[in-house]
């Protein structure tokens, strides 16, 4: 064995404890365990090593339990839907919601029916995570005790949130239990909530400095919501990035020659249809043309644990038509809801974009049009880079409006297949020489030959610009020369275009007010204050802070009517705000931060914080208790370093939870070379040190080397281990 390795111990198990695998079991686990190296360097970031790449599977994962296993059980106990089993009655409804599609039997029929590499892998994954559980007896499961190779298949896209989620919980509970529910503040979006999406920008070596191609990846997402890790393999396998925790692929990320960013689009991948209905001895059954077709119920039937500790079950009887399940009532018509639910192609999609060398061969895996919601921004080490939106769009009528329920009784609204991939929005090595999305419309993504329009269906794209589209426009358009420091400067760039456009109307409401108005002595300081103002965020400004408490005072009010509009909150408060409603604002902003803080004048570092306390997956926080300063603001005003925070019940400071997240620059030379930062640091552990390190790093935009080659590594390296180790007495076998 190389020397400075631990070894693998013999797997060390009691008769009775319920982690305990079979014989087989037990003698898979060892053959991977004996295959996979795990380094991790000084920042504790697993470099996994294995075999085959169904070692790689095990390694990476079992890498990602010991880091924070209490994430990957949460994100099972969301995607089989059985939350419910531990948090009680309350997660119910969110647990029916995701088996109206993750049915545990078909998932296995479809485990089944997988390919063999991919079977390999998913058993490598369920072994991975097995094995840890079997070797850290003191770590306890809430439910998932024991992790089967089909499970994964219930959990294939990496993105934050998923297409389910657009079925909200109040609609579905109203319709199973027939009696109102009201919305939430966050599903009419009446609770201020930061944007959900990233940052992706590709740069072709004709515009950087030394001729390569550079990659920004910047998800926002919840923070602590990926792993960040390598995984290689001695088949071919080399993959950096971030992996969503408990999956076994990267999901944004790079090998030696490619990198890839994925960026939540705009694309309607989801739709609701309004069934008419008519019951026929307690059957339903809906108008289809001049027909009638009868639905199919589907049993489900939900467990959840109780007060006392045990379980307790509720079932349902759900209905479904050709489209898919019945999620809510709405004006007398039941509404049914499709989405691509694809799991094998999806995971496949997932897994084989990682092992690909050029644009073309990506394209090719990208014809498995298994990406419903992700636009792509790719780079490698051709020089080629690349826009492309999701894979799979349905093909629909061009005269309906499917931002709403369309008539479900109506043939013509049905989808009709799939777009092909030429007739999707794309730009392939754009003459500008450069491409970016930021969750915003694609029609100016690449210049010159970004996508026009006019020539698709508007189903294509249905949120607009936003801030940060108007934000990268502006730092990309004519430049050349650019570096990876020069990137890493722009997506840390501090202009605000928000309030670039909102403080002129504000400012104009202001010098419009008649001279004795009141409001003009009161106002008038920080009038003043902010119509003096570059628009740029700093710890030390106080035009920040009053700017942000004043948009974010009018977000509260018309974050509802914006989101029922598709449109973007500083349009909205621009089209339709009112100037009362806008001085209003200011002075209620005023007041708040005096009633606070002590003072209006308030730098922007005193207010806006990082904190982690610990590993609570329910995010809380303590004034009281040490944080750091954070400069960068919402993405909502158009900051491309995204950081949403907020005051909680018991703080005045806002703290942050999402937005950047995981920053990657990835230049592709001769060798592939990358800088990064991961927000708070790698370990779930409040104990380790690496559960806070990257955080100076975080909050000032300073990114580290990656060590993506093993010479980087040298002087690098915490410790080097085979998975396992003792854990009890008499090992089995």
């Amino acid at each position: 064995m190389k020397a400075g390795l631990m070894g693998v111990a013999a797997l060390a198990l009691t008769a009775g404890q319920a982690m305990a695998g079979t014989r087989a079991e037990e003698t898979r686990w060892r053959a991977h365990a004996s295959a996979v190296t795990i380094t991790r360097d000084d920042w504790g970031i697993a470099h996994v090593k294995g075999h085959s790449d169904a070692d790689a599977v095990f390694g990476m994962i079992y890498a990602q339990a010991e880091d924070d296993f209490s994430r990957i059980e949460a994100n099972y106990l969301t995607n089989l839907g059985r939350t419910a089993e531990a948090d009680g009655e309350k997660a119910i409804w969110a647990d029916l919601r995701q088996r109206l599609y993750a049915d545990p039997v078909a998932l296995r029929k479809e485990y089944d029916a997988s390919p063999l590499w991919l079977k390999a892998l998913m058993q490598g994954w369920a072994d991975g995570l097995n094995y840890y559980l079997a070797t850290h007896p003191n770590v306890h499961p809430r439910v998932l005790t024991h992790f089967e190779p089909w499970m994964a298949l219930s959990f294939t896209e990496g993105s934050i949130g998923g297409d389910i989620e657009r079925i909200p919980l109040s609609g579905l509970q109203s319709f199973m239990e027939q009696h109102p529910v009201a919305p939430t503040p966050d599903e009419t979006g009446a609770r201020p909530r930061e944007p959900k999406g990233s940052n992706g920008i590709a740069l072709a070596g004709r515009i950087t400095a030394n001729g390569h191609s550079l990659l920004l990846i910047n998800p926002h997402t919840s923070f602590y919501f990926r792993s960040e890790l390598q995984m290689t393999s001695d088949t071919g396998l080399h993959v950096y990035g971030a992996a969503t925790w408990g999956q076994f692929f990267i999901y944004q990320g790079w090998n030696e020659k490619t990198g890839w960013m994925h960026t939540s689009s705009g694309v309607d991948n989801v739709d609701e249809f309004a069934e008419t209905v008519e019951m026929r001895g307690g059957v339903p059954f809906y108008k289809y043309g001049a027909t009638w077709r009868v639905m199919k119920a589907v049993p489900i039937t939900v467990r959840y644990r109780l007060p006392d500790g045990g379980m307790g079950t509720r079932s349902f009887t759900t209905w479904r038509t050709h489209r898919g399940p019945v999620v809510r009532e709405a004006d007398g018509k039941w509404i049914s809801f499709a989405m691509m639910w694809r799991p094998v192609p999806a995971l496949e999609q997932s897994w084989l974009r990682t092992r690909q060398g050029d644009l073309a061969s990506y394209r090719k895996v990208a014809a498995l049009q298994a990406n419903s919601s992700n636009d792509t921004l790719f780079a490698d080490q051709k020089g080629e880079i690349a826009y492309l939106h999701p894979q799979f769009v349905p093909v629909r009528d061009n005269r309906f409006d499917y931002t709403h329920p369309v008539d479900g009784s109506d043939p013509a609204t049905d989808w009709k297949g799939l777009h092909t991939l030429a007739s999707l929005p794309q730009a392939i090595n754009p003459r500008e020489g450069w491409a970016f999305n930021t969750n915003n419309e694609p029609w100016h993504g690449a210049g010159a030959d970004s996508p026009v329009k006019a020539a698709f269906p508007r189903y294509m794209d249905q949120v607009g610009e936003n801030e940060r589209g108007r934000h990268a426009l502006l730092l990309l358009t004519g430049k050349k020369g650019w570096t990876h420091e020069s990137l890493r400067a722009a997506a840390f760039d501090s202009f605000l275009p928000g309030f670039a456009r909102l403080l002129p109307v504000l400012v104009a409401d202001y010098d419009h007010l008649p001279g004795e108005d009141a409001r003009r002595a009161a106002l008038a300081g920080a009038i003043t204050l902010l119509r003096g103002w570059d628009r740029r965020w700093g710890l030390e400004s106080t035009p920040t802070t009053l700017a942000v408490f004043w948009g974010d005072t009018l977000w509260a009010q018309v974050g509802a009517k914006a989101r029922a509009e598709h449109r973007a909150v500083p349009d909205y408060i621009i089209a339709h705000c009112t100037a009362e409603e806008r001085l209003a604002a200011l002075q209620a902003a005023v007041d708040r931060l005096k009633r606070d803080f002590g003072d209006w004048h308030v730098a922007w570092g005193r207010v806006n914080r990082f904190q982690r306390l610990d590993d609570s997956i329910a995010p809380h926080f303590d004034d009281a208790r040490p944080s750091v300063p954070v400069a960068f603001t919402s993405a909502q005003w158009g900051s491309l370093a995204s950081f949403g925070a907020r005051p909680y019940p018991n703080t005045h400071n806002y703290y942050g939870t999402s937005g950047n997240s995981f920053v990657a620059i990835v230049e592709f030379g001769p060798k592939v070379k990358a800088w990064a930062v991961t927000a708070g640091g790698e370990s779930g552990d409040p104990a380790s040190k690496h559960f806070g390190d990257q955080i100076d790093r975080y909050v000032t935009g300073h990114l580290r080397p990656v060590y993506f080659w093993p010479e980087e590594m040298k002087g690098h390296v915490e410790r080097s281990y085979h998975p396992g180790g003792k854990v009890n007495a008499g090992a089995i076998g």
